[in-house]
């Protein structure tokens, strides 16, 4: 069986989430659980590793901590936009951050949640030095940004991943 769905919890959430972006239907029903069969095939060709969760306790808190912290960061660059418009003083900002991060788990985490933040976006990790590159839309917030990052997330990611 295993053979057939390699990931059954990755099959019946990519059918579930095909049913819910297009119409309910038997043609649907089919034609989502195809391919989401095919995409759990492709994801078992890739041999992912699972990654180590040393302390599942803390990732409710940590969840909180990006929905409280993606809502201020919405709030903030709505309000520059629209108060202040493109023509504003303001200027982004590329910032190095040195992480102590090395689980690459950990490492996904944090450039998922860097990303979908408004106003940053992870441009590039430099694994030798363990250097983030992260762009800023307010570079006036650059040290709110370290200190989010070197105080908030990395001790929580470490607790959970490393």
């Amino acid at each position: 069986m295993t053979r057939l769905f390699p990931h059954p919890v990755l099959t019946v959430l990519l059918t579930l989430m095909w049913m819910v972006l297009t119409a309910f239907s038997v043609g649907h029903l089919l034609l989502g659980g195809a391919l989401a069969v095919l995409a759990a095939r492709t994801m078992a060709a890739l041999h992912p590793e699972t990654p180590p969760l040393r302390n599942w306790r803390l990732m409710p808190r940590l969840a909180g901590r990006i929905f409280v912290d993606v809502i201020r960061s919405n709030i903030a660059v709505a309000r520059l936009i629209l108060t202040e418009g493109w023509a504003s003083d303001r200027q982004g900002a590329f910032v190095e951050l040195p992480l102590t991060l090395r689980s690459p788990s950990a490492l996904a985490v944090l450039a998922i949640v860097l990303t979908a933040t408004p106003g940053t976006a992870w441009v590039e990790y430099v694994s030798d030095s363990g250097t983030l590159v992260l762009h800023v839309f307010d570079g006036a917030e650059a040290d709110h940004y370290r200190a989010v990052i070197r105080d908030i997330y990395e001790p929580m990611l470490q607790e959970i991943f490393e």
